[in-house]
């Protein structure tokens, strides 16, 4: 067990008044139940029930009222109903709707339990078979690791501290930027990352990643019930990640012979269960923010470390010595988006980006950032200011005067004038920041 940044949000919760029960989502092997017992510790009692065990989903099965299904709860777990701080976590909440239902009167009738339901499965039933009670719940999303959280597994305390505070010293760059090629090719999930920080060795890393990709596979049966549908699941999972952080079209997609309706309700549904975001552009400047749902979307999977392994690029990227080509490639932009997401556990976040689709003028954003009433653009490159030619066009049609480019190099600024004459101050920092560009932002906020 390591350190999520996770329980920071949980503490926030338990202690806040009104609170209540939380359903902790997230795909599978995020690390969930482990980051809830890692919590439990916090309390005098801790109550776990897994309702995959068929004994435990009984007892919320039954017609009976809250009082007798709180005491079976207790006498099950044989605590004796005391007036402790106590911790409930119903797992695998999914396989009892009753157990669903149950979550608003633990808010109505004791409050004073700490509740909390989590599933590997809940995300792909929320909505067609699952609805939890409205406004009895709360929710807290939870990703894989991030490169902070990385950094700790592997005994870097200190640097993590420091990348937290956006305080590393200009010494310590390169050496940062060498860890966070590790994370690059290691990832943020769990398992792998503490396989990792045991033994220090990429290749055992192929059993961690076959293993979690032969779980998903697995589960296709239970993600869709139609054969069609379970047949392009299939396929998106086997030969979609090479196209990670890339604008894909769901007609005869990597040209198999799926139409564009069976492909995108395949990946629609993965979707949901959160294994990957299908991101629509933004194509104006400024708010309000509407995605194009008729343009091609980027592709986004749940982990970067999956991505390499799948593809093949692991290697590449261990021993790759043009660090341009590095840093300026799709993983990079892949694992940025994976920083971006992981530095929030609010449900429901999507990733931005921006494109101009016009003859003769194409350009694209691999980010914006939303930060109070701003739109802010996020690059992911290394070069010379001049290469940044969808940053120009951009900035010239917003009313921004701050940009991002995340990089290999340290942290820097510029004055960047546009062919139309706009100035604005272009943020070079490195790649090692990216999951706390909201810290960047609230510190030069009198200048945005």
């Amino acid at each position: 067990m390591f350190q999520r940044l996770a329980l920071t949000a949980l503490h926030r919760w338990g202690e806040k008044e009104g609170r209540k029960p939380l359903v902790l989502r997230g795909a599978r092997q995020v690390g969930k139940t482990t980051l809830v017992k890692l919590f439990a510790r916090e309390f005098d009692v801790f109550i776990e029930l897994n309702l995959e065990e068929k004994e435990n989903a009984r007892l919320f099965a039954g017609e009976v009222s809250f009082d007798d299904l709180l005491a079976g709860i207790y006498a099950k777990a044989g605590v004796r109903m005391e007036n402790k701080r106590t911790l409930i976590f119903i797992d695998e909440i999914q396989n009892e709707p009753e157990a669903v239902r149950s979550l608003r009167y633990f808010y109505e009738k004791r409050p004073d339990l700490h509740v909390i339901a989590a599933g590997s499965l809940l995300e792909s039933l929320v909505g067609n078979h699952i609805s939890f009670p409205v406004g009895r719940v709360e929710y807290m999303a939870l990703h894989p690791c991030t490169f902070v959280e990385f950094l700790r597994a592997m005994g870097q305390k200190l640097m993590a501290d420091s990348i937290e505070n956006m305080s590393l010293p200009a010494s310590l760059h390169l050496s940062a930027m060498e860890w966070f090629k590790k994370y690059m090719i290691v990832g943020g999930l769990p398992e792998a990352v503490a396989n990792y920080a045991k033994y220090m060795d990429i290749v055992r890393l192929n059993e961690v990643f076959n293993s979690l990709l032969s779980g998903y596979r697995d589960d296709v049966e239970k993600y869709a019930s139609k054969p069609k549908e379970q047949d392009a699941i299939r396929y998106i999972l086997n030969y979609g990640w090479t196209f990670a952080a890339h604008r894909i079209q769901f007609s005869k997609f990597t040209s198999s012979s799926f139409k564009a309706a069976e492909a995108g309700n395949a990946f629609r549904i993965l979707e949901k269960t959160l294994l990957l975001e299908l991101v629509y552009p933004q194509t104006s400047a400024s708010f309000p923010i509407l995605p194009d749902l008729k343009k091609s979307p980027k592709l986004l999977w749940i982990d970067t470390g999956l991505v390499n392994y799948v593809a093949g690029m692991q290697e590449d990227l261990l021993f790759s010595k043009d660090t341009d080509e590095l840093w300026n490639g799709d993983i990079a932009e892949h694992i940025v988006g994976q920083e971006l997401l992981g530095s929030t556990f609010m449900f429901g976040e999507k990733r931005l980006f921006w494109v101009r689709e016009a003859r003769n003028s194409q350009a694209e954003i691999d980010f914006l950032m939303r930060y109070k009433s701003h739109l802010i653009p996020i690059e992911v490159k290394t070069g010379s200011n001049a290469k940044l030619r969808s940053l120009h066009l951009f900035m010239e049609e917003s009313k921004e005067k701050v940009a991002l480019r995340l990089w290999n190099g340290p942290m820097t600024s510029d004055t960047v004038t546009t062919q139309k004459g706009k100035s604005f101050t272009l943020y070079n920092i490195p790649l090692y920041y990216a999951g706390y560009l909201q810290v960047f932002l609230d510190r030069i906020s009198d200048i945005i």
